[in-house]
């Protein structure tokens, strides 16, 4: 039961039940995870547990890139995982939600509380008798980590998943094997109040925004991710349409603003993105920037030239003006202060010419990104879920215009290869009524093609293409030390991706395409399926160099710099 934010324990809840309870009353209807001796309790509980699927990973990794997309698309995930193997196992993915800004609640299964005190010497352990050193390790990757008792989870449990809610960080919880089932000991407690913003810092960071806006003649809203993840867009969109400014997303921050709105005009890319772009951002008077990370991605290898005294930089907790600071001001009151701040801009926003708005290219002509792109955006349709994987797929999406709704997901920091098949599997089982578009190359799904397993387990039918360019062809791009034909370990086992379902005992649309017009055919083929199938698209590319002309820029930025060295 659930009373003013605080679940409230019945009568001989268990720890584990108590635990589903929290999770439910999050929005949660399935976790993720693998068997492993020391979760058996956990995982026992939970199938008694009505409204809680366990769904099964092939391994703990791929269970953990499907929670993490899980909650991009719901708000937070779990994962069950066994003690040692497991959780490091796990811990590349956890350490991507980290840095991604994902709420993911780790759960841990630990050896029983008895072994624990005398330090045994227990496998799936160092050997040394020490059974809080993984947690430390989750320490450094995790925004908070709890053991959980019978006396403490009734606290533990609500101030990890608050935290997981505020900081949009994974959460790290271990209990022992014993305990799961035991009842709790102590009664739930009321959780802290939200912090609310300063009204002093936020009355005077207006002013002083104010005050910077008096003579300016061109200004542009800039989104990025964690924009994405504290669901700024409407306020952001309200600010927008306000101020009748231009807005554009940084790399991390794509499909953080309504892509089919008349105001946006792409992403920003510095040196390598649409210049009619990098134009409109860097010559603004004043850049409004919600929710940034100025990673290398974001700044395009610190080719993006943005004057920090022209900015205003709005994030979740605090406002930075110029040079000045103002800490406790939500981001969402901040935006919709400086709606009222009676600043607009006459001028109509500038139509902006996307880079794949037109795809007439020869049918018969091999595919080239310059074909396959504009080919791609035109099948995308209103609230899909496109996951992208890292590579030159991740570029190239970039600038591929996005229908309203689409849910965009990429690790646009962390950058994992691997990441997206398990992380189109874990779409899918989060909303099973929205179609899912997985985007990946040849190298990345042999790192984790056996969640195609899973999704044929459950049913789950996405539509995926694969890019055959032969091998790791974002490698090739970066390292510009050595000729192509030098980089051995940039190459890959050929395999035959059309017969993936067949291996994993199931059923699906494929088709292997080489020309412009092959790839209309399939793509007609697999929209006219309509979700009755899986469908699998190998798209074969020969010139292995081929790519999106943001990379094509970047390799040149980067040889040139090397050159200069």
């Amino acid at each position: 039961m659930n009373i003013g934010g605080v679940i409230q324990l019945a009568e001989n809840r268990t720890l584990g039940q108590y635990l589903y309870d929290c999770l439910r009353e999050e929005g949660i209807t399935e976790i993720f995870g693998v068997p492993g001796d020391y979760n058996f309790s956990l995982l026992d509980t939970l199938e008694e547990y009505e409204g809680i699927e366990f769904i099964n990973g092939r391994n703990e990794l791929n269970a953990g890139y499907a929670a993490d997309a899980y909650a991009r698309v719901k708000g937070m995930s779990a994962l069950i995982t066994t003690f040692g193997v497991g959780e490091m196992s796990a811990c590349n993915a956890i350490a991507g939600a980290y840095s991604e800004n994902v709420p993911l609640i780790h759960i841990v299964g630990s050896p029983k509380s008895m072994m624990q005190y005398e330090k045994a010497i227990a496998h799936h352990t160092l050997m040394d008798g020490d059974f809080d050193v993984f947690r430390k390790v989750y320490e450094h990757i995790t925004c908070y980590t709890a053991i959980l008792t019978p006396e403490n989870a009734a606290r533990e449990i609500p101030a990890a998943i608050r935290l997981a809610k505020e900081k949009k960080k994974p959460v790290y919880l271990v209990v022992a094997i014993d305990l799961v089932t035991k009842p709790l000991l102590s009664q739930s407690e009321p959780l802290e109040n939200e912090v609310k913003t300063n009204v002093d810092a936020l009355q005077s960071a207006v002013k002083h925004i104010k005050g910077m806006l008096e003579h300016v003649s061109k200004a542009v809203l800039l989104v990025d991710v964690k924009s994405l993840r504290y669901d700024l867009g409407e306020p952001v969109q309200r600010l927008a349409e306000t101020l009748n400014v231009p807005v554009a997303s940084l790399m991390q921050g794509k499909s953080g603003f309504d892509e089919s709105h008349p105001q946006y005009i792409g992403v920003y890319g510095g040196a390598f993105g649409n210049q009619e772009v990098t134009k409109t951002v860097e010559e603004a008077d004043i850049i409004i920037a919600v929710g940034a990370v100025w990673s290398d991605t974001n700044t395009s290898k610190e080719t993006a030239k943005l004057d920090p005294l022209k900015m205003v930089e709005v994030q979740p907790d605090s406002v930075k003006v110029g040079a000045a600071s103002y800490m406790n001001v939500k981001a969402e009151d901040i935006l919709d202060a400086l709606k009222d701040i009676g600043f607009k801009l006459d001028k109509p926003v500038a139509t902006i010419t996307f880079p794949y708005e037109t795809s007439a290219d020869d049918p018969s002509a091999p595919l080239k990104a310059a074909s396959y792109y504009p080919r791609i955006q035109q099948m995308l349709k209103e609230d899909d879920i496109v996951v992208t994987e890292t590579g030159t797929f991740s570029y190239g999406m970039s600038q591929v215009r996005l229908p309203k709704g689409v849910t965009y997901i990429t690790q646009g920091g962390w950058q994992s290869i691997g990441y997206a098949t398990p992380a189109a599997f874990g779409a899918c089982i989060a909303d099973k009524n929205r179609r899912v578009l997985l985007f990946t190359g040849d190298g990345s799904l042999q790192l984790t093609a056996q969640e195609i397993s899973s999704m044929l387990e459950k049913g789950c039918k996405p539509i995926i293409f694969i890019l055959n360019n032969d091998g790791y062809t974002i490698e090739k791009f970066l390292n510009v030390k050595v000729d192509i034909e030098k980089q051995k370990y940039n190459e890959i086992p050929a395999w035959n991706y059309t017969k993936l379902a067949e291996v994993f005992g199931g059923e699906a649309f494929t088709a292997r395409v080489e020309s412009n017009g092959e790839l209309d055919e399939a793509i007609t083929n697999a929209q006219d399926l309509d979700g009755e199938k899986l469908c699998l698209i190998e798209l074969i590319v020969n010139d292995q160099m081929d790519g999106p002309e943001y990379l094509k820029k970047m390799r040149k930025y980067l040889e040139k710099k090397e050159i200069q060295q």
